[in-house]
């Protein structure tokens, strides 16, 4: 495929050459201890190829929002060992105290973590004296932080500029996936959008309607949907003020040829808590005291038939309440429907943000699709239709 970026088969000769690899290094941690290292397994195909082909590899990333100051609590330092053992090679740690001394020591296919490059003020604003002390320390640069590329960030945006600028492996299969979603996908294309606000992803919705043939809405948000069609949703999540906004996104879509799929069975309790009594009602049967909390199982199986007939799908966000029994079963089951499709070779399946992939997880399903991305912001920025800085930095 041809890409409008450079990767890391076009950096050439590389024994001794510094090369400052941007990751995602902010990981969960309690006590002390990673508590998923899922972002730390994500930097071995880039790592390791920089440091098996002679490179010494600076790894810079964030931790948390020091906010412009060193704050012990946000160090790096207690993620190296956990990503050494990733690794399965040693890493060292260099502070930015004496650092160029301490990268001078390094040799060839030696790794090192930088401290958080958040305790320098100019990290967020992108300063280009912050962007040339980074820079100091490395001859070529390696974007491999999707997760961070809605950022114009030193370390995610400005070095591309000054230092010549190569996607890592991550980024690449990131870009790759991403183009095959929705840059230039085989049509039909699916798009299921969840989630509880219709406010929190109006630009996702906007844009997706001129991408896609089927708009498959769930969630709390497609109660607001349901809302503007004239439908008595009880004591549902609904956003009852963005009706109009609703309405104009669905003229949007007839002009786009786009058919919006809502729920026309629902699962609904009087109570949200877990396993209370439920009933399995048409949208117009809500009880004024009841609140839709999923998708029911006709429709469902009908939104499975849809994907059935499609190429491509792009996921963000849950059907229903996943979180809360039993109000994950059309999430898990439209999900174990597309793992099939995927598995199978017909369907291309892509899917990203936080609770997307805790709602995969949950139906056992989160390796079957053909690519799932943990980066929130910048996935969301991207079905927005945004550039982001990070991406457009490493542009040819």
């Amino acid at each position: 495929m041809s890409r409008n970026f450079k990767t890391l088969d076009d950096m050439g000769e590389l024994t001794g050459k510094r090369v400052l690899v941007r990751e995602d290094l902010n990981v969960p941690m309690a006590d002390g201890a990673v508590t998923d290292d899922t972002r730390l397994r994500a930097t071995i195909g880039t790592v390791t190829e920089l440091a098996d082909r002679g490179a010494i590899v600076l790894i810079l990333a964030h931790f948390g929002r020091p906010k412009g100051q060193p704050n012990p609590t946000m160090s790096l330092a207690p993620v190296v060992r956990p990503l050494s053992d990733v690794l399965g090679r040693e890493v060292r740690y260099i502070d930015w105290e004496g650092d160029a001394a301490n990268v001078a020591m390094l040799r060839p296919g030696d790794i090192a973590v930088l401290e958080n490059t958040r305790f320098f003020g100019g990290e967020e604003t992108n300063d280009p004296a912050v962007v040339a002390r980074f820079a100091a320390l490395g001859d070529l640069y390696v974007n491999d932080a999707f997760s961070a590329a809605h950022r114009a960030h030193a370390s995610t945006e400005g070095l591309a500029h000054v230092l010549p600028a190569f996607a890592g492996r991550q980024m690449e299969a990131e870009l790759d996936a991403l183009d095959k979603a929705l840059g230039n996908p085989q049509h039909p294309v699916a798009a299921v959008v969840g989630g509880a606000k219709v406010s929190s992803k109006l630009d996702v919705l906007r844009h997706l309607v001129g991408q896609v043939d089927h708009l498959i809405i769930g969630g709390g948000m497609a109660n607001t949907f349901l809302a503007a069609r004239g439908v008595n949703v009880g004591k549902s999540l609904c956003e009852h003020d963005l009706t109009g906004t609703a309405d104009d996104i669905f003229a949007a879509a007839e002009k786009a040829n786009c058919t919006i799929h809502l729920p026309y069975d629902v699962v609904v309790a009087t109570e949200f808590k877990p396993n209370p009594s439920t009933r399995t009602v048409n949208v117009h049967e809500v009880a004024p005291d009841e609140m839709i909390l999923d998708v029911g199982p006709a429709a469902t199986e009908a939104l499975g038939d849809v994907l059935k007939n499609c190429r491509t799908l792009v996921w963000n966000g849950p059907m229903g309440a996943f979180e809360t029994p039993p109000f994950d079963v059309a999430t898990v089951a439209l999900a174990r429907t597309a793992a099939a499709l995927t598995t199978d070779g017909s369907l291309v399946s892509v899917a990203g943000g936080g609770d997307t992939v805790a709602a995969l997880n949950q139906a056992g399903v989160g390796d079957q699709f053909s690519f799932v991305s943990t980066a929130g912001g910048a996935f969301l920025e991207w079905m927005e239709g945004k550039a982001l800085p990070g991406v457009a930095a490493l542009a040819r």
